[in-house]
């Protein structure tokens, strides 16, 4: 089975994906990146749902293990390229002309949470699974693309609570806030009502695209001239 592979239900793209805790490594941002490209190409699709095959994880973020090897054996280019292959992610993500929803089925932790943040709408189960940005206690700095995408799904106020405390927060609050849609019952609810929701855009592409990249303008440029000066060096971690 792949990392992550798509279908369509009627014209909505269904990205799913498969690696269980689905943490973000390489190969998956690579893979994300091939993903999303098809989608793009296909003209058919009108909207795209994000959701993982595993009961429990919708997706836990960076692969520690994955990264900590890397660093073990200065395979210091394959670390950089995923930081920026990812990066290429949330920008498509950021872009795509077609809304995208997240249909957290599970924990979303780190750059989970993160990943979340960069689709349009978000949706999430009620009875299992937290919302949590563990940086902070991890000793891992956002990029400042990271900031300014996560500030456009989450009010300040509550983007600062979550940020500098690390708490780990279910849907309902997430609700409360308006950083999700909806807290649906279940795993299969939040995938139903994620498609049923997607199913109500039937929006031009161009148009969709044009209000998109309007929208982020600011944020892409931050990815694209302040990310830099912190993946090169690799200032990925502080241990202080």
């Amino acid at each position: 089975m792949a990392l992550i592979e798509w279908e369509k239900d009627e014209t909505v793209a269904v990205i799913k994906l498969n690696s269980g805790e689905n943490r973000h490594n390489l190969d998956f941002a690579l893979t994300f990146n091939r993903v999303l490209d098809e989608v793009i190409e296909d003209k058919d699709v009108t909207a795209a749902v994000i959701k993982s095959n595993d009961p429990k994880c919708w997706c836990l973020g960076i692969d520690v293990e994955w990264l900590m090897k890397q660093f073990t054996e200065q395979n210091f280019d394959n670390i950089k390229n995923c930081m920026y292959e990812m990066n290429n992610v949330f920008k498509k993500l950021l872009l795509l002309p077609v809304p995208v929803i997240a249909a957290i089925n599970g924990h979303a932790f780190g750059n989970g949470a993160i990943l979340s943040c960069a689709c349009d709408f978000r949706f999430m189960r009620s009875d299992r699974g937290y919302f949590c940005f563990p940086e902070v206690d991890l000793g891992i700095p956002f990029l400042p693309g990271m900031v300014a995408f996560v500030r456009k799904a989450i009010p300040e106020y509550k983007f600062n609570e979550l940020k500098l405390t690390g708490k780990r927060v279910g849907a309902a609050e997430l609700a409360q806030h308006h950083i999700i849609e909806k807290a649906c019952d279940d795993a299969e609810s939040v995938v139903a009502e994620s498609i049923a929701f997607a199913k109500t855009f039937n929006k031009k592409r161009g148009i969709f695209k044009e209000h998109k990249s309007r929208m982020h303008k600011h944020i892409i440029q931050i990815m694209d001239t302040e990310d830099k000066e912190f993946i090169e060096p690799l200032m990925l971690m502080i241990s202080e």
